[in-house]
């Protein structure tokens, strides 16, 4: 924790080097990924503070869209479209991910009860190779279905259909620092 508390007292040692930020932000991509530390949304882009709008979940999964029961998950999603314009979004899944190897393992996870229910919003279980460690079939099918869910939000399919917003799947290998997108002309996974 150490190294953690001397870094944040040297970076607020700089405050002309964001000033600007306190009169806003206006990122133009929205980044849902994982939770997993090894996953850095802002090292993978190369972004700025202000250049990211992030969205972190247990295994990048977007929950159904319900305005009766929002959940903060949403909220963020409808912020950053409906607020603050966002023109992208990317999805992005990682290889030698614990939720999708969970799924795809179907390992028993009655000792976390909060990680096994917020699983089971990744429906339809992701398919893959058991013996796979790096869950690469798994988690890529798992990323096009949190696709397929965003589109399901009504306010992104008005975006979509109005061709003010662009969706993206990526998948990040933790082992080589790779980024592949999905091509949706050939259905793969490809180097960006």
């Amino acid at each position: 924790m150490q190294p953690l508390i001397d870094n944040a007292r040297l970076f607020g040692q700089r405050p002309e080097e964001f000033a600007e930020l306190a009169e806003g932000q206006s990122p133009q991509v929205l980044f849902i990924t994982c939770s997993d530390s090894r996953v850095v949304p802002a090292l993978i882009t190369g972004a700025r503070p202000g250049e990211l709008f992030e969205l972190r979940t247990a295994g990048n999964i977007v929950p159904p869209y319900a305005s009766a029961h929002p959940t903060g998950e949403a909220c963020t999603i409808e912020y950053a479209v409906e607020v603050l314009g966002v023109r992208d979004i990317v999805v992005c899944g990682h290889s030698h991910c614990g939720a999708v190897g969970a799924l795809v393992r179907g390992d028993d996870l009655t000792a976390v009860p909060a990680v096994r229910d917020w699983l089971t919003r990744a429906t339809p279980r992701p398919s893959g190779t058991v013996e796979d460690p790096a869950v690469t079939e798994g988690v890529q099918s798992h990323i096009l279905t949190q696709l397929l869910r965003l589109r399901s939000y009504p306010y992104i399919e008005k975006r979509l259909g109005e061709r003010r917003l662009s969706l993206h799947a990526w998948f990040y290998e933790v082992h080589t620092g790779a980024v592949l997108a999905h091509d949706a002309r050939t259905d793969t996974f490809e180097a960006l």
